[in-house]
């Protein structure tokens, strides 16, 4: 068996790391944290949460199997390091992964973590556990593991179905943390146990979050924290006029605009902020079940009529992308480059010719200028849904689709989309990994509890199966550029833009590291400390 671990590996990471971060040896331990959150999320369960409203508070209260490097920008299988799991490795066929497992460790509770815990996580998420969860949005991650098995307190076993090279990357993600077998999913919602840097304190919806140092932390010396406060401020200007007033370290991550940015530089010029693309899309669902989206001559007009340069130039400044599902490059591993995209439909660069085909499409089925189609547009009531929002909703009236803003709070949005409650909606979908099979496993197979639009084509479905088995990154990208094809051919849920987004820290926070391809898997927060 390949070792996926080795020693000469954790001290090469150890050099790069110290070299990277000078400040690594001049810790100071003690402060609370104090960040902005932007909204109140439904639960503190991140495996039953579809939002890092949640995994950023809660990251640092549990811990992963692997985890990816918290110091380097973009997430990849090179930058997987262990957790729980001290060492892994695949069988010869490339189905058995057996991991190692850490000896010692206490859940927050002072039980003791082993391998039962490992098994109760995934056969839970499989679908299969004594325990459900009300809501389980990564269950369609492992369709293709058919069981977890122990070996003693400190071995388990992951068998698949069919090889998967990807896997352990789903295992990295800051979605994928252990849970406890003795703790109940309802109690998991609302006071979770972890074996993590940091201890759940208290959530009090509309006001904050708190965690608190854990001081029997399996990992010496961290964290450097006594605690993380997250006080909850729905409105942007607010929280970032507490931000420069020195009421807070730092901004919610990702949730600053380009226009923001400018106005925190000149108000608290030594504060430290990074634009990021953080692959999150702004996408247009229509309702596959609802006509006249049923239709895909209508959905096709939609995509036509999308203006993206527009919205990437009046949010961001210029300052997004155009992809497809997969984020585009450099960032991104996957994603199409742009001529290519640009083969696409709706991508072409001519808008005008665009909109004149869809203005075609809708006449055909009897709408016009003295007919429109009247429709209601589900947005999160957060303003980086609702400012995309505003923009979408002018650009259809140019196929003649007069839309109504219907603004849905952040606890009711994804049981709204669950339910098909709407006709069209602009969503942002986050990637937890970049990587396809997530994307497309999670999103886009038929039936799959995130799969909004209710799209549904088993031919896809062989294809996104296919490129799952392949170790080969050229091989798979090119049945990943084919599924992006099928996907805009169907016009199933299209891609407006990928936006950039900054993130703010005063000089006195210090060993953060703001991930650049996933918003999901940067906030164990155990070696962030405070030089006051």
């Amino acid at each position: 068996m390949k070792r996926a671990w080795q020693a000469c590996a954790l001290i090469g990471g150890l050099m790069v790391s110290m070299a990277l971060h000078p400040e690594a040896l001049a810790q100071k331990t003690g402060g609370v944290l104090k960040v902005t959150h932007r909204d109140s999320p439904a639960s503190m369960s991140i495996h039953e949460e579809g939002t890092y409203s949640v995994i950023a508070p809660m990251m640092g209260v549990f811990n992963n199997l692997v985890l990816y490097d918290q110091h380097v920008p973009q997430n990849s299988l090179a930058t997987i390091q262990p957790e729980l799991a001290t060492e892994w490795a695949w069988d010869e066929d490339g189905t058995s992964l057996t991991l190692k497992l850490r000896q010692g460790v206490k859940w927050h509770d002072g039980k003791p973590f082993t391998a039962a815990d490992v098994k109760c996580t995934w056969d839970m998420l499989a679908g299969r556990g004594k325990d459900r969860l009300r809501t389980n949005f990564r269950a369609a991650w492992y369709e293709n593991l058919a069981e977890v098995t122990t070996n003693g307190d400190d071995e388990a076993i992951f068998r698949l179905k069919q090889r998967q090279p990807a896997f352990i990357a789903l295992l990295a993600s800051g979605y994928s943390p252990v849970y406890p077998c003795h703790v109940s999913t309802k109690d998991m919602r609302l006071f979770p146990i972890g074996t993590g840097p940091f201890k759940f304190v208290e959530y009090k919806p509309n006001q904050g979050i708190k965690v608190a140092r854990n001081p029997d932390y399996w990992r010496k010396g961290r964290p450097y924290l006594d605690g993380v406060e997250w006080t909850i401020i729905p409105n942007r200007s607010t929280s970032i006029l507490g931000f420069v007033a020195g009421q807070f370290d730092m901004t919610f991550p990702y949730d600053i605009t380009v226009p923001l940015l400018k106005d925190i530089r000149s108000q608290a010029p030594k504060a430290v902020c990074e634009m990021r693309p953080v692959n999150v899309r702004t996408t247009l669902l229509p309702n596959h079940r609802a006509p006249p989206f049923d239709k895909v001559e209508v959905r096709r007009a939609l995509a036509l009529a999308l203006d993206r340069q527009a919205f990437i130039t009046i949010i961001s400044e210029g300052q997004g992308d155009m992809g497809g599902v997969m984020l585009p490059p450099p960032e991104g591993a996957w994603g199409m480059a742009t001529e290519q995209l640009r083969t696409l439909p709706g991508y072409g660069a001519d808008l005008a010719k665009n909109r004149a085909v869809a203005r075609e499409i809708m006449k055909t089925l009897g709408y016009g200028p003295d007919k429109p189609l009247k429709v209601m547009l589900s947005a999160r009531n957060l303003p980086s849904y609702r400012d995309p929002a505003a923009i979408l909703l002018d650009q259809l009236k140019q196929i003649w689709i007069e839309a109504e803003l219907e603004p849905i709070e952040t606890a009711n949005w994804g049981a709204k989309l669950r339910r098909f409650d709407f006709t069209i909606a602009l969503a942002l979908s986050g990637s937890a990994v970049d990587d396809p099979d997530p994307q497309y496993i999670e999103n886009y197979i038929c039936g799959t509890q995130r799969n909004y639009p209710g799209f549904c084509d088993p031919e896809m479905d062989r294809l996104i199966k296919e490129q799952s088995m392949l170790a080969d990154p050229a091989a798979r990208k090119e049945i990943v550029w084919r599924i992006e094809r099928i996907l805009a051919d169907n016009a199933v849920r299209p891609v407006i833009y990928y936006n950039r987004a900054g993130t703010c820290w005063h000089p006195a926070v210090k060993g953060l590291t703001v991930m650049a391809n996933s918003p999901y898997n940067g906030w164990r927060m155990e070696d962030v400390w405070l030089d006051r």
